[in-house]
């Protein structure tokens, strides 16, 4: 689904492309600053709401009961409007056999290598947190959790084939819900007793990062030879981390549809999968929950983590989403330029 800096990156992409046909040698530094540039835009965008919901301090417990209550109800809003606009995908049916196969594979390795690295992670150094919940629920609330959640984007992509002309709107509707998430997510964090420090500099968020990218890197050299494909190219599909609008739009300039269209499947199936999966596996281990997000933890499964993890993985979350979100345009320069 594209979210709000989506929406700058697609203008600038316009004027972006006339640029390369003109002055074709300086397209590399110009993938690193239209990324760079789209990512800040975007960056600002998403924290404003969040910053202007911390100032707010609330002390009656209704109120703050009652955005609890939101939270739950407005990320299934946001997923119905994801899956309506997966329906609104253009040529799905071109090359699928080629581009499912390649996409299947990229998936598999990547997020395989991403998970064994983030478990050996969680082992060596467990993470200490208080799971805000009152009561564990069972392995099969769990696992209904997780289904709900996949449910809402296979109805809102069922009910986005029949093409009527409001649903059109879902990606821009989606967007202010996402603002007005944030900003009740903010509200939630002042009032937690959660310092500003605690929420910009995290070293939690920072470990899991790193290990994602390294273990990504690595999965894209195991791609690349299993697949047949050219080093960069491996690489490429692997540094994505769920930015699929980015990724896609990159790979598809410099290696082909085939390759593009897989690269962008592959990051929207770690969105995908993040929501399904994250309900069960933040019990369990939630490094892994956290890092299986890769770049979309400080937009679209932020909400999801926070509805299963608590406020504390918040934090976390935004500085793990805001490194792989720094990384993503650089690395894309220098994999797919």
């Amino acid at each position: 689904m594209m979210s709000l800096w989506d929406a700058l990156r697609m203008n600038m992409m316009i004027s972006y492309q006339e640029l390369v046909r003109t002055f074709p040698s300086v397209c590399g530094c110009l993938y690193l600053l239209q990324g760079l540039c789209s990512m800040f835009s975007g960056l600002i965008l998403i924290l404003l709401p969040l910053i202007i919901g911390y100032l707010i301090p609330l002390k009656q417990k209704s109120i703050l009961q009652l955005i609890s209550r939101l939270l739950s109800w407005i990320v299934y809003v946001i997923l119905f409007f994801m899956g309506i606009s997966l329906a609104f995908l253009d040529n799905l049916s071109a090359n699928l056999l080629s581009i499912l196969h390649y996409s299947a594979v990229s998936i598999v390795i990547i997020l395989g290598c991403n998970l064994l690295a983030l478990h050996l992670l969680e082992k060596r150094f467990p993470w200490r947190h208080a799971l805000q919940q009152q009561k564990l629920p069972s392995r099969m609330a769990m696992v209904f959790e997780s289904l709900q959640l996949a449910g809402v984007v296979l109805l809102g992509f069922v009910i986005g084939l029949s093409g009527w002309q409001v649903l059109h709107y879902a990606t821009e509707a989606s967007e202010y819900t996402l603002v007005l998430l944030l900003f009740l997510v903010g509200i939630q964090l002042r009032n937690s007793g959660m310092s500003l420090s605690q929420l910009v500099l995290n070293r939690r968020g920072m470990m899991v990062g790193v290990v994602v990218v390294a273990s990504s890197l690595v999965a894209g050299v195991i791609n690349a030879f299993i697949l047949g494909l050219p080093l960069k190219a491996g690489l490429g599909m692997a540094s994505g981390f769920g930015w699929y609008s980015l990724s896609g739009i990159l790979m598809t300039e410099s290696y082909g549809p085939v390759i593009g269209s897989a690269t962008f499947f592959n990051d929207l199936a770690r969105e995908l999968l993040s929501i399904m999966l994250i309900p069960t596996l933040i019990r369990r281990n939630r490094s892994s929950a956290l890092g299986l997000c890769g770049a979309t933890s400080m937009d679209f499964t932020l909400p999801v983590l926070q509805r299963s993890g608590g406020v504390d993985i918040v934090p976390a979350a935004i500085v793990h989403g805001f490194l792989l979100t720094l990384l993503v345009p650089i690395l894309m320069a220098l994999f797919a330029a």
